[in-house]
């Protein structure tokens, strides 16, 4: 009879008894493993923290970006390329003279051979641009743009300013540019002082503030000069034809005439009208020839009362300056002012305070 084997089976328990060889570290334990869904909850959670950072960092560099492009069109240093059919130069009284200028074929030259160096400054209004800065730019693009047809010229490269900026910022803006430049006259500063203060648009009562508003960046004797003019241009300005031609020395000679006795400005006038003058030089003929006239002798009784002037003076007031005079048994009060506008009873009122404090 054999004999039956007999084996001992051990029964794993409920721990892993799975040997591990000697100098070896025992295995990590195995992470839970998750299900489908918690994966792609965790997936979409992490996708959106990233797409919140990208679109805040996206953000900030839209806000850094939009407040530098607003600094820098404060500045006039947002330049596009604009149609010239889109920029007009009504809003602003050009200081510039009505006649063509002789030296823009010269900047027509320098626009042909090396482009626009420095753009143009124009306001965005409601259908186009109004130009600020830049007249004889944008002039000569428009002269060489009808004479070429080439579509070069079709745009001028200009800087865009920020809208709603006040009208007396644009006309400083305007003027300000133009006071570093050498071929801008006396006479055409002063016309645009006297159109200014004649612009309902900028508060201005006389051309004396226009010229200490317009001209601030300039030498009080500059500005001297420009009041100077105006009162020339005031005189006989609608008879001159090339008034940006006069020097500044003769313009002065001129003014003085003129203001030291009123009916040489009905004299000058006449002789204007008379040469009908078709040149600068020739008018300026006209005037040095005017100013060298003697005066008509007056007669023994204006000569009297002038040799008995004993003040003239000049008095500055907010309403400008007034010229005065004081003879023997008269009085004289001069200035822009239209006193014939002033109500009777109001006026009579003053001068006998006047005269009144003459006395005390």
């Amino acid at each position: 009879m054999s004999k039956r084997r007999m084996f001992d089976i051990d029964f794993p328990s409920g721990e892993d008894e799975t040997p591990v060889p000697a100098g070896t570290d025992a295995p990590e334990a195995k992470p839970a493993r998750r299900g489908p869904m918690a994966s792609a909850i965790s997936e979409n959670a992490e996708a959106l923290r990233q797409r919140q950072q990208a679109e805040a960092a996206i953000q900030q560099e839209n806000t850094a970006l939009a407040e530098e492009y607003v600094r820098l069109k404060k500045q006039g240093l947002i330049v596009d390329a604009l149609p010239l059919d889109q920029i007009r130069s009504e809003k602003l009284t050009r200081d510039r003279s009505a006649s063509r200028d002789p030296e823009l074929d010269e900047l027509k030259e320098s626009i042909r051979a090396i482009g626009l160096s420095n753009p143009i400054r124009v306001e965005q209004v409601e259908g186009g641009y109004e130009l600020v800065q830049g007249f004889r730019r944008l002039s000569a693009f428009r002269e060489l743009f009808e004479e070429t047809g080439d579509a070069a010229y079709a745009k001028i490269p200009a800087g865009l300013l920020p809208k709603g900026e006040g009208l007396d910022a644009l006309y400083r803006r305007m003027v300000d540019e133009n006071l570093v430049r050498r071929d801008i006259s006396f006479a055409e500063m002063a016309a645009l002082a006297v159109n200014y203060a004649a612009d309902p648009g900028t508060d201005c009562d006389s051309v004396e503030e226009a010229v200490a508003r317009l001209y601030a960046s300039a030498g009080r004797q500059k500005r001297a000069y420009i009041r100077h003019f105006a009162v020339l241009l005031g005189a006989v300005g609608e008879r001159l034809k090339f008034p940006e031609a006069i020097p500044r020395a003769l313009g002065l000679d001129l003014e003085k005439k003129l203001v030291s006795d009123s009916g040489q400005s009905a004299r000058l006038r006449s002789r204007l009208a008379a040469a009908m003058a078709t040149t600068a030089e020739a008018e300026l003929e006209v005037l040095r020839g005017f100013l060298k006239e003697a005066a008509p002798k007056p007669s023994r009784e204006r000569a009297g009362a002038a040799e008995k002037v004993k003040t003239t003076f000049r008095l500055s007031v907010p309403a400008g300056t007034v010229r005065c005079s004081a003879t023997k048994g008269r009085l004289e009060l001069r200035s822009e002012r239209d006193y014939s506008s002033i109500d009777r009873a109001r006026l009579e009122k003053a001068l006998a305070a006047f005269l009144a404090a003459l006395d005390e």
